[in-house]
């Protein structure tokens, strides 16, 4: 059967009764990407109105006796409700959905149909799969490529049927009825029961569908082709916005827009050349700038050639530099006389290190450093470098440092 959110898209709460609630666990994304596992319970009703995933469209929100519902999936004929608290059997249950999130799916699920629709009818583009993203949809094209020109005139085509206010509509076929096979559509699920479900845009395109749509395409608003992107294996990648995505995406346009203008001192159709410009001064300044530092590198090198330390331990921090500016005093000094200790960063963080002397010594002394500064590095051929996390132990490597030279001298 149908569940209610099928049966009714539009309806925002409703009454049913708890029939199963089972501990489970449910694995999410935490806040910083790592994974966690959630303890809970998995709650059947007798009929829901939150929509389980499910034909490219994300779950609904919402909650059942004000418990927030996190996952909803399908089982069969079922709706597992993922909650973490339990729930009786045979209670009342009072079901809300999270309307804002349920609208903008029905936007975007329905405004799916209507450009896979248009753009199979005007250029034969078939659509082989879709996603709902958060922010923006994507529709994959069974094409190597889709022209600009074609993206406009789908684009303009999908908006003058919204403006004709084109109705929508859900029938239930069997499964042994004829026309499922005039019907689009990509396969059923292994485990459907019951009737298929049909979601008709008149004299537009019927397709096989279990998701929650519009009832009329104006309530689509508008649709949005943001542009194509390679897709894998010779298709292409549609992006779409549709509805209220679209209006939220020209408010953070706007917004943008009106930044950039306070930013840059110039009016919006003057943006992009005023951020080339910017660009060539940072690239001559970059430029100037690496040249300043290769010049201060062989300074620095040729006056650590006539340090008292020479011949011992020679060591350089500097706050500003970089792996290059490290190895071009390293290449000038190119002697294996002393051991040369450099470092470059925040002096109680993190920063760069390079170690260099003789091939024995580095191969020794350099995963030892590294150790030291609780960082990474490697080296062949009397040099070894790599990222420290604690500059604040420069000390205790130099220590590690003269006691080797001491005791290399001692056996000499």
């Amino acid at each position: 059967m149908a569940f209610r959110c099928q049966r009714d898209s539009y309806a925002r709460e409703f009454t049913t009764t708890v029939v199963s609630c089972r501990p489970a666990e449910l694995q999410t994304e935490g806040s910083k990407g790592k994974k966690e596992v959630l303890s809970g319970f998995q709650v059947v009703l007798e009929d829901t109105l939150l929509f389980p995933e499910g034909g490219g469209q994300p779950d609904d929100h919402g909650t059942i006796n004000d418990i927030s519902v996190l996952r909803v999936t399908r089982r069969g004929a079922h709706a597992d409700h993922f909650t973490q608290t339990p729930l009786t059997p045979g209670t009342e249950a009072h079901v809300r959905v999270d309307w804002e999130r349920r609208f903008d799916h029905m936007q975007q699920h329905s405004g799916q149909h209507l450009i896979t629709a248009v753009a199979d009818h005007l250029f034969g583009l078939k659509t082989t799969s879709w996603e709902l993203g958060r922010l923006r949809s994507v529709i994959e094209l069974d094409s190597p490529s889709v022209t600009a020109e074609q993206v406009a005139a789908i684009e303009q085509s999908v908006n003058e049927k919204i403006r004709d206010r084109l109705p929508v509509n859900v029938r239930e076929l069997s499964l042994d009825d004829p026309e499922v096979e005039q019907v689009r559509g990509r396969g059923l699920p292994d485990d459907h029961a019951g009737p298929i479900r049909v979601v008709t845009i008149k004299s537009v395109d019927s397709n096989m569908c279990c998701g929650t749509h519009v009832s009329n395409l104006s309530d689509l608003q508008v649709i949005k082709i943001l542009g194509t992107e390679k897709g894998k294996k010779n298709k292409t990648n549609l992006i779409f916005l549709a509805g209220n995505r679209v209006l939220k995406w020209m408010e953070r346009s706007y917004g943008t827009e009106k930044a950039l203008t306070t930013l840059l001192k110039c009016g919006a159709e003057d943006h992009v050349e005023a951020v080339k410009k910017l660009q060539n001064s940072t690239k001559l300044l970059q430029k100037n700038n690496l040249n300043l530092l290769r010049d201060l590198a062989v300074h620095i090198a040729h006056s650590l050639r006539n340090s008292p330390d020479w011949g011992g331990v020679v060591t350089l921090h500097r706050k500003e530099g970089d792996a290059e500016f490290m190895n071009i005093i390293a290449n000038e000094i190119a002697s294996e006389e002393s051991l040369l200790f450099l470092t470059v960063g925040d002096e109680k963080g993190a920063g760069l290190f390079l170690l260099a002397g003789s091939a024995e010594a580095i191969e020794t002394l350099g995963p030892r450093v590294a150790e030291v500064l609780e960082g990474k590095g490697a080296g062949k051929k009397g040099r070894f470098q790599g990222k420290a996390t604690k500059m604040s132990r420069r000390a205790e490597a130099q220590v590690l440092l003269q006691d080797y030279v001491s005791t290399q001298s001692a056996e000499e």
